[in-house]
């Protein structure tokens, strides 16, 4: 059974028990009433009674007088003479009551002891209700009443009213079941969409969205399933992504470390060669060391950026001199300018900063190697100068340059703005993704400016020490 069916055979169930428990009080509560009322209007009644009958006077009429009395009063009615035996009765057409030929002693007692208030005996299985009193000054040989009226004519309104009550259920049952219905559909209404749209998201349709305006937990629920499917409709587009520059990133890691190993499978083919020359020896050895030394920084490098991408300690700052480094970088490129005739202006000034001094070393060292790679005249220039509680590291150029439409993928892995030329000059494609990742991991970014033909400047800056 659904949870709309359900719903509606609660609601229905329900409401039919309380109309018909509060149907059956009602019911009860009249008839205690009308008996009440009964009982008060009979005292009355009784009182009227007993005044007329001893004003009646004892003659040929007395029985015609009495008789219209009980038709008038719709009672029946019996009269006892003082020692309380029957004198007359008048039964209407009832032939169930027989009245007493005479009262009890306790009747008469208590009569006696009430004068001229009427005594009602509360008999709870009698089928009618009985009054006595005495009559006071009497103009006739009656000295007591009897007054009796069945129960059902008192309850005689009761039957209307009941039939009253029944149609009123009974429409009511009806209304109850259509508005249940119309309640349970309501009401179920929103947590079928919900449903049926989590299982759509369950079957991978994140594109699912649940058009719910409401106010209530149902709507709050829809907005939070809505936001579900969009975080897993971009964690699905993001997956897709990652899954295609995963492909990328392999196909270019095997397109990298195959070009090396063919050169260096080349060259041992030709080391075996008989009668070589000793310069195609060395020239052939160089070229292999060359291309190893290449396949160990592409390795290098994909170590760096895989305990950026996943170790949480990647970095370990403290504050550190960049002379330090400054003097490392010259002693390192010093001599390689000189052979290509650049000039190379490293600042030598102390200044502290603070950050992990190894991989913000490697960082200048990538900078400086690319610019030595694409610079065949000029000069070089690494420059450091502390501003504002941080310290603004620069490494300028006066080599070919870059073209603006190769900025915004300049740092991505594998990248190249001429593939053929960076390979002849030994890069990995892997340099300045390293670079970011560290910068990145410092909290900080890597900036660039350039123009083709006039040369590159690259900057980032460190915090010092408060």
């Amino acid at each position: 059974m659904s949870i709309r069916s359900k719903l509606a055979w609660t609601f229905i169930l329900l409401l039919i028990f309380g109309i018909m428990a509060i149907s059956s009080y009602s019911i009860l509560f009249i008839r205690d009433y009308l008996l009440k009322q009964g009982r008060i209007e009979m005292e009355q009644d009784t009182q009227w009674l007993a005044v007329t009958i001893a004003n009646l006077a004892e003659n040929k009429d007395f029985e015609q007088h009495f008789e219209q009395a009980g038709k008038t009063s719709d009672y029946q009615l019996a009269l006892y003479d003082s020692t309380g035996t029957l004198l007359t009765s008048y039964l209407d057409s009832d032939t169930t009551f027989v009245p007493p030929h005479s009262l009890s002693q306790g009747i008469l007692q208590s009569l006696y002891a009430r004068g001229d208030l009427p005594l009602l005996p509360n008999e709870p299985d009698s089928p009618a209700l009985t009054a006595y009193i005495e009559l006071h000054e009497s103009s006739n040989p009656a000295h007591y009443l009897l007054a009796r009226q069945l129960k059902d004519k008192i309850y005689a309104p009761i039957k209307t009213i009941r039939w009253i009550i029944y149609y009123g259920l009974f429409i009511s049952m009806g209304l109850i079941v259509i508005v249940s219905i119309w309640i349970a559909r309501y009401l179920t209404k929103p947590i079928t969409q919900i449903k049926n749209a989590a299982q759509a998201i369950a079957e991978g349709d994140v594109d699912r969205e649940i058009n719910i305006k409401r106010k209530d937990e149902f709507g709050t629920l829809a907005e939070s399933l809505d936001h579900m499917a969009s975080r897993l409709r971009s964690d699905t587009e993001q997956i897709k992504k990652y899954a295609k520059k995963q492909r990328q990133f392999f196909a270019d890691i095997t397109h990298e470390i195959r070009n090396p190993l063919h050169t260096i499978s080349g060259a041992l083919e030709m080391l075996e060669l008989e009668n070589l020359s000793q310069d195609k020896k060395k020239k052939y050895i160089r070229s292999a060391r060359n291309q190893t030394e290449r396949i160990s920084r592409l390795f290098k490098d994909l170590l760096t950026l895989q305990r950026y991408d996943s170790d949480e300690h990647f970095i370990e700052t403290k504050e550190f001199d960049l002379a330090n480094i400054a003097e490392h970088m010259d002693e390192w490129y010093g001599e390689r300018a000189d052979e290509k005739g650049i000039a190379l202006e490293i600042d030598q000034h102390s200044c502290k900063a603070v950050g992990d001094p190894g991989k913000i070393e490697q960082v200048i060292d990538n900078l400086i190697s690319n610019a030595l790679k694409y610079t065949n005249q000029g000069k070089i220039r690494l420059c450091y100068t502390s501003e504002n509680g941080s310290v603004k590291i620069k490494v300028e150029d006066s080599g070919i340059g870059i073209s603006k439409e190769h900025l915004g993928r300049l740092f991505d892995r594998f990248y190249r703005t001429d593939k053929a030329r960076s390979r002849d000059k030994g890069g990995t494609g892997l340099g300045l993704a390293v670079v970011k990742s560290i910068l990145n991991a410092h909290g900080t970014d890597i900036e660039v400016e350039s123009e083709v033909g006039k040369g590159s400047s690259f900057w980032f800056t460190l915090p010092t020490k408060s």
